[in-house]
This record gives C-alpha cells, structure tokens and sequence, in this order.
C-alpha cells in the first residue's frame, strides 16, 4: 500500500485518490511524540523497580539464613556463618552487610545499597531480625 501525499485544497474525490495530506501526517506524527513522552519515562521507572526486586530477594534470603542460624544457636551469625551465598552474583547491589545490636547478636539487621540510576543518592534496603519484610530506608527512585 502506498501512501500518496495530496495538496490541501484538494477534496479528493476521485476515484483512486486515496492520499494524506501533510497537515494530517505532522498530526499524527505530533500525536505519536506525545505519547512517547509520557510512556518513555514510566518505562524507565518500571526498569528501575524491578532492580530492587534484586535487593528484597536478597534481604529475604539473609532473613531466613538468619531466623534459621538463631534457632540453632541462640544468637545471630555472620554472613559466612548463617551459610548466606546469593543464589547468583548480584547484579547491582554488591554492597551486604549484617549489623549486630548488643553483646551476644541478639538482633540484627541486614542491608544492601546500590546507585540505581547514576545520582548521588543511594539506594538503601534494609530488614532486621523483628521484621520479615525488607524496607527502602533510601529510595534512588524518582517517583
């Protein structure tokens, strides 16, 4: 199918002349750049949600390692102790730590960090020995 391009006075009326003129082709265009700016960035905030499922998972995982660990033996472990090893290398939050609170690690509380998307702000996730569900105390992103 080809498109044919017609002046625009014309009616086109006659049979065959089944153009666009150039009036009606820039609407569209301008239509379709409108949507691309609305779209293009809800997409990049969904991109950027989704690395975080990255750091939930892993908090998830130390939680268990570490509920499993103070079952055992009373008190909470290391990240070697409790036997944490990712299920893969991570992706972008390589920052891990495990913080102890008193003598004898009756509490703790995990984080991973990561630079999401290049700025100056962190993005922090963190969950403790009295909370299952990993909280972003720094979110990296926007919206």
């Amino acid at each position: 199918m080809a498109f044919k391009v017609r002046k625009a006075g014309q009616a086109g009326t006659l049979p065959g002349d089944g153009g666009f003129t150039l009036i009606e082709l820039v609407v569209v265009v301008a239509i379709l750049a409108i949507l691309a700016a609305i779209m293009i960035p809800m997409v990049f905030g969904f991109a950027a949600k989704a690395k975080q499922s990255e750091a939930k998972e892993l908090l998830a995982t130390i939680y268990t390692a570490e509920q499993a660990y103070f079952g055992e033996n009373n008190q909470y472990g290391t990240l070697s102790n409790v036997g944490f090893t990712p299920s893969a290398s991570p992706k972008y939050y390589s920052n891990i730590s495990i913080n102890f609170t008193y003598t004898g690690a009756v509490s703790f509380t995990g984080s991973c960090s990561a630079n999401l998307d290049g700025d100056t702000t962190m993005d922090i996730w963190e969950v403790t020995n009295a909370s299952r569900n990993p909280t972003n105390t720094s979110n990296d992103i926007k919206g």
